[in-house]
């Protein structure tokens, strides 16, 4: 295999498509070879696994510890539940309107300065957060997460240009478990260092912020930058705006988004009230840290092991139909949690429901991969975690008021049925496309 040639540049990212050029052909030709990929794919792939993996890893905390976390602050608990809601919704207010701008830089610029950047605004938000004393310095602790998003896609993109099309599914599946894999890490290492070795909060935070460092370094010295074959030029604002109104327009891609957007509606109303489940059921004495690390930590943990798995069987019998089974059996592990009298078994509707969602997330991410045209293949999964941070304002808000109404129960109730009616509308699209006689596309 050789190292692709200096990639060419497009004036306007609406009209993309209609450029002929080189690297076009390019494309076209290395997804017609399923082998060819770059030497150093699996070292890329690894730096960039062990960075989703650590911000998961570090957000997971933020969200898991945030109820004991306000306890601390000397908060009532009847002001918890909504200010859990409402704190969880403030990490994507900032962040969603910069996404199209991180993404046409990291195209136009650099790939790795925007990922490394990431890393080190997460640090700060860490340092900021363990610093807080008081809500409201929670909540502009808060509010700087929006500045670090916008990675995620970056490094997708990445993967793709440089993984030999034969392995897009698996990679893909793999490299989308590492943020379940570090949310599942980071609150049962919290509860450890907390339970365990008798750290506070505050310190188990720091920690956090100096991993962040750690990985914004790996980066910079572990990796070598991933250029896009089409390479915008012109101003900032109005390729982002571009880029944008190009990736919306295409009708296949904005249904896969609202898949994806209905799957992080329903994890973001539910994720934040599985500490107020878990206390529920063993009180707010000791030992409510592990086991909230427990849950969220382990069970979580083995669930995003497994998910993988969803990528392997997808390359085989089609992204589709594991797609749908991932959106039905998530929903019924959704509607458990609530039931859950035990720890372990609560433990295990966790754990069947993070595999679930692990397994919709890389099931998307290779529909984008692979049905998107090259030319606009960067662009779209820049953008992909667009749906994402909708949900994380629509979610959490929702939520909110949800439990307000019926407690921490409800929510899972209500993404239950978010989950249940995705696998429905997907199937019933596929149906339709086959009695059609068409390819099967959400289209």
């Amino acid at each position: 295999m050789s190292t692709p040639a200096q990639p060419t540049t497009a004036t306007d990212p609406t009209a993309v498509a209609a450029v002929p050029s080189q690297a076009t052909d390019r494309a076209a030709s290395s997804d017609d070879d399923p082998t060819r990929g770059r030497d150093d794919w699996r070292r890329i792939v690894a730096v960039f696994w062990v960075t989703s993996m650590v911000e998961g890893l570090g957000v997971s905390q933020v969200f898991s510890f945030l109820a004991p976390y306000l306890h601390e602050m000397g908060v009532p608990d009847s002001e918890r539940v909504p200010f859990v809601g409402l704190f969880s919704a403030l990490v994507f207010v900032v962040g969603m309107p910069l996404v199209p701008l991180w993404g046409v830089w990291a195209d136009k610029y650099s790939r790795k300065v925007v990922i490394v950047r990431s890393c080190l605004v997460e640090a700060l938000v860490f340092g900021c957060v363990a610093l807080s004393r008081e809500p409201w310095q929670l909540a502009l602790s808060l509010l700087l997460i929006g500045f670090q998003l916008g990675n995620t896609g970056v490094m997708l993109a990445g993967i793709r240009d440089v993984v030999p099309r034969a392995r897009i599914g698996t990679v893909i599946a793999l490299f989308g478990v590492s943020g379940p894999i570090g949310f599942a890490v980071g609150p049962v290492l919290g509860g450890y260092l907390t339970d365990g070795l008798g750290w506070s909060l505050p310190a188990m935070f720091w920690a956090s912020a100096g991993l962040s460092v750690a990985t914004g370094a790996l980066v910079w010295f572990g990796s070598r930058e991933v250029r896009p074959e089409v390479i915008p030029e012109g101003r900032l604002l109005p390729l982002a705006f571009g880029a944008l109104r190009s990736v919306l327009a295409d009708p296949a891609v904005r249904r896969i988004f609202a898949i994806y957007g209905v799957a992080f509606v329903a994890n973001q109303m539910s994720r934040p009230y599985q500490a107020l489940i878990v206390e529920h059921i063993v009180g707010a004495g000791p030992g409510l840290l592990s086991s909230i690390g427990f849950v969220a930590g382990t069970a979580a943990l083995v669930g995003a092991v497994t998910a993988p798995l969803g990528g392997v069987i997808g390359d085989r019998i089609g992204f589709r139909p594991v797609l749908i089974g991932a959106l039905f059996v998530g929903g019924l592990s959704l509607a458990a949690v609530p039931l859950a009298a035990a720890i372990p078994v609560l433990a295990l509707a966790v754990l069947v429901f993070t595999a679930c969602n692990g397994i919709v997330g890389a099931m998307v991410f290779s529909l984008l991969a692979t049905e998107v045209p090259p030319e606009r293949r960067s662009q779209t999964l820049n953008l992909v975690y667009l749906p994402l941070y909708a949900a994380g304002i629509i979610g959490p808000t929702v939520g909110g008021t949800i439990a307000g109404l019926t407690g921490p129960s409800g929510p899972f109730w209500a993404a239950a049925a978010v989950f249940l009616a995705g696998a429905v509308v997907v199937a019933l699209r596929v149906r339709a496309n086959r009695a059609e006689g068409v390819n099967v596309r959400l289209t």
